[in-house]
């Protein structure tokens, strides 16, 4: 065996299925909305407070991608950034269930799916994750899998 990943504090065999973890806090505020939406996702809904007023959601909200970033930050300030990951070959299942709206609160919980060893990789693990972020009430707001890479401890 051979070491791997020894300077990470959280590595591929840290992550166990059935694992639960909640993490961070974000305000989200009108102006960040606004500043997202003008630069990559400039629907009415998401850019004019009087348009979005006449569409389905009442008022101006979130766009899904910038509220996925929020979710992804968090999880980086939670653990992904001491962790031995090595990227996402994709996302899987992305649902935005609810509005996010000026004033929300968000938090991120994962649950781990699955793990298994990389047969290509050996110094390599993958783990699936559910990721969730919840609003203030509680209520999931968007969801997505993926698989994620993670480096070994040691590898055979």
């Amino acid at each position: 065996m051979s070491q791997a990943t020894p300077s990470f504090k959280i590595c591929w065999e840290d992550f166990h299925v059935g694992d639960v973890r909640v993490m961070g806090s974000h305000t989200v505020t009108e102006a960040e909305i606004l500043d997202f939406a003008r630069q990559f996702d400039p629907q009415r809904f998401h850019v004019d407070k009087a348009q979005a007023e006449k569409t389905i959601y009442k008022g101006l909200i979130a766009s899904g991608w910038h509220t996925c970033g929020l979710v992804f930050r968090m999880a980086c300030d939670g653990f992904l950034l001491e962790s031995s990951s090595m990227g996402s070959p994709g996302l899987d299942n992305v649902r935005w269930l609810k509005p996010v709206r000026p004033g929300d609160t968000l938090r991120t919980r994962i649950e781990i799916l699955e793990t298994r060893p990389m047969a290509s990789k050996p110094e390599l693990g993958m783990v699936k994750v559910r990721w969730e972020g919840l609003n203030q009430r509680d209520e999931v707001v968007v969801s997505m899998e993926n698989w994620g890479m993670f480096g070994r401890r040691t590898s055979a």
